[in-house]
């Protein structure tokens, strides 16, 4: 297999935008049409990346405070308003809503258990001292 066929780059420094199986296969302004898209979603992905890391920048204070005044990692009420509240945006971005609903579920669920590690971290300090 070549490189630029091979869909698995190493490390993010060697990742190859036109790596694609259908390279030799399709007609090359069909290819070049593709990859040009491609290059777009790459930009988005790597947009989402890095708004998802200052996401959990900002979470992680959240946990910091919440183990701070020994307040529960998790806040059924506040989740449940987040949830509504991005279906609706979904809807309106024309995203499926059942979609956004479950990505923030997953991130929800990866917050609380942030939540939860850094009040077992935060209770371990203060025990010590």
């Amino acid at each position: 297999m070549t490189e630029q066929n091979n869909p698995l780059p190493h490390d993010a420094d060697s990742f190859n935008p036109a790596a694609s199986s259908l390279a030799g296969q399709v007609d090359r302004a069909v290819m070049d049409e593709l990859l040009s898209i491609r290059s777009s979603i790459d930009n988005i992905d790597a947009t989402l990346v890095f708004l998802l890391a200052e996401r959990f920048k900002a979470t992680q204070k959240v946990g910091i405070l919440k183990a701070t005044h020994k307040l529960p990692a998790g806040d059924p009420g506040r989740e449940s308003a987040q949830i509504a509240r991005l279906r609706r945006l979904a809807e309106d971005a024309h995203l499926d809503p059942a979609f956004a609903e479950k990505f923030l579920n997953f991130i929800i669920s990866e917050v609380i258990r942030h939540h939860e590690a850094i009040a077992e971290d935060h209770q371990i300090s203060s025990q010590q001292a």
